[in-house]
C-alpha cells in the first residue's frame, strides 16, 4: 500500500481499552482507510491498512479468530 497522509488524522482510543495506561491503541479513519498507532507512543510508528483490509481483520476479531484466552 502506498503512504497515507496522516497530517489531519483525528485519532481515537479504542472503548476497550484501559484508562490507567498500559497496552492501548489509537485509530484513525483516513480517506483510503485506517491508521493505527500506540498511545503510549503517538510519535512512533504507525501502521496504515486498506478499508477492506481493516474490516477482514475487524471482523475476524469479533469472531473470535484470534482469542488467545
Amino acid at each position: 500500500m502506498s503512504t497515507m497522509d496522516l497530517s489531519n488524522a483525528r485519532w481515537r482510543k479504542s472503548t476497550r481499552s484501559s484508562h490507567e495506561g498500559g497496552e492501548c491503541v489509537e485509530v484513525a479513519d483516513l480517506a483510503a482507510g485506517v491508521a493505527v498507532r500506540d498511545s503510549k507512543n503517538p510519535d512512533g510508528p504507525r501502521l496504515t491498512f486498506a478499508a477492506d483490509e481493516w474490516r477482514a481483520f475487524t471482523r475476524a476479531v469479533k469472531g473470535s479468530e484470534y482469542d488467545l484466552g
